[in-house]
């Protein structure tokens, strides 16, 4: 037994015990940690209502359905379950192959796990990234590709990374078609701008290609991009439209959310029942959900014409209506019934926030949302900042 300076003999050999029993208790405290992981994933199966299918096979397949079951229901938790559990070993290229390849993850979930800004979601991003060649590939081609294998989630500086990071990687493997990766970036802003514009049914003034050249004029460092480019991009959003995962309407509606989303409380329309739901404001329109990870709304409050006020008769709610007389008085909003989309009853819609500033903000940010188009000012950002180099 070596004797540490300082201490006697007997010291020594104490404080060897004590450093001896200390890492036990880490390691005991570790498979502790294991065991009320599996435990906690157990009792979120039985309240999701697990069936003893998923429970067949061997030991290995049972744990690579779980893991992808809790990966569905938040990204993290999943990650963390499996690099427990070994089935990643934690690095960035180990989780970027797994999003990339496996198939059955929820691609929404993909989407928040590559948008968060942890040094190691943004390295999974970036590897992410190298896993699709995009050599040789055309341009929207490149872009529809990149989009398939996630969805974009809503938050703009998440989407900002995950736009810049496909710029890099399109630009790297394609050196020679435009100047810097700003170019890039902004096309492609450009492009979904241009999908929306021409398979959306609210859009009601429809580009031309005219328009679309000129709308990209000097943003390949000052110069113009090639006119043969921007026609051969134009034929193909007009011909095909964009589609995301889970979404049959393609990349027209929620594709973008930078303005916010949150539970708010709603009162219905022919039975003045008031119902919790999560909101979500995309692009000048108001989606409510059941839940916070449906994909498919309960119902829309398109908000082009419409206004938003304080409601003097309830605390913490705000009221959206049409003041314009020439207009019908029923807000032209839709919600779900029977499986099918159908014309809504409302007047006016009254939702309740959770406490006045709250409130405020929801009225802020819809305000917003009607006066402005956020796909624009994306674009017209990053056209600036090009303009200013």
């Amino acid at each position: 037994m070596a004797v540490q300076d300082g201490l006697s003999a007997e010291d020594s050999e104490v404080l060897e015990q004590i450093q001896a029993e200390k890492e036990e208790l880490l390691q005991e405290i570790a498979a502790m940690e294991k065991e009320i992981a599996q435990v906690q994933l157990e009792l979120e199966e039985l309240e999701a209502g697990v069936s003893d299918e998923e429970d067949e096979g061997s030991d290995l397949q049972v744990t690579q359905r779980r893991a992808r079951k809790l990966f569905n229901e938040h990204a993290k938790k999943g990650v963390k379950y499996m690099i427990e559990c070994e089935l990643l070993d934690g690095s960035a290229l180990s989780i970027a192959d797994y999003l990339k390849t496996t198939e059955g993850l929820n691609k929404t979930r993909i989407g928040e796990f590559l948008g968060e800004p942890d040094e190691l979601n943004l390295e999974v991003l970036r590897i992410f990234l190298e896993l699709h060649d995009f050599a040789g590939m055309d341009f929207d081609q490149a872009l529809r590709n990149y989009l398939w294998s996630f969805r974009l989630p809503g938050e703009s500086q998440k989407i900002d990374r995950m736009m810049e990071a496909f710029a890099k990687r399109f630009c790297t493997c394609n050196p020679d078609t435009f100047s810097c990766t700003d170019t890039c970036y902004v096309l492609a802003f450009s492009v979904i701008m241009l999908n929306t514009s021409l398979h959306n049914p609210a859009c009601k003034t429809k580009p031309t290609l005219e328009s679309f050249i000129s709308m990209n004029r000097g943003i390949d460092n000052g110069a113009d991009l090639p006119k043969e480019l921007l026609t051969e991009i134009f034929g193909s959003i007009s011909t095909t439209q964009f589609k995301i995962p889970d979404d049959e309407e393609g990349l027209t509606y929620t594709f973008f959310n930078p303005e916010r989303n949150g539970w708010l409380v709603k009162e219905g329309g022919s039975h003045k029942t008031w119902k919790k739901r999560w909101f979500t404001l995309v692009n000048n329109c108001l989606y409510y959900f059941e839940t916070e990870s449906d994909l498919n709304p309960k119902g829309t409050i398109p908000l082009e014409n419409l206004v938003v006020r304080e409601d003097p008769k309830k605390p913490c709610t705000f009221e959206i209506l049409c003041e314009d007389p020439a207009l019908e008085s029923n807000v032209k909003a839709a919600k779900v019934k029977s499986g099918r989309f159908v014309q809504g009853k409302h007047k006016s819609y009254r939702i309740t926030a959770e406490n006045q500033t709250e409130m405020e903000e929801w009225i802020k940010c819809i305000r917003a949302a009607m006066m402005k188009d956020p796909l624009f000012e994306m674009f017209r950002r990053k056209r600036e900042e090009l303009a200013h180099h």
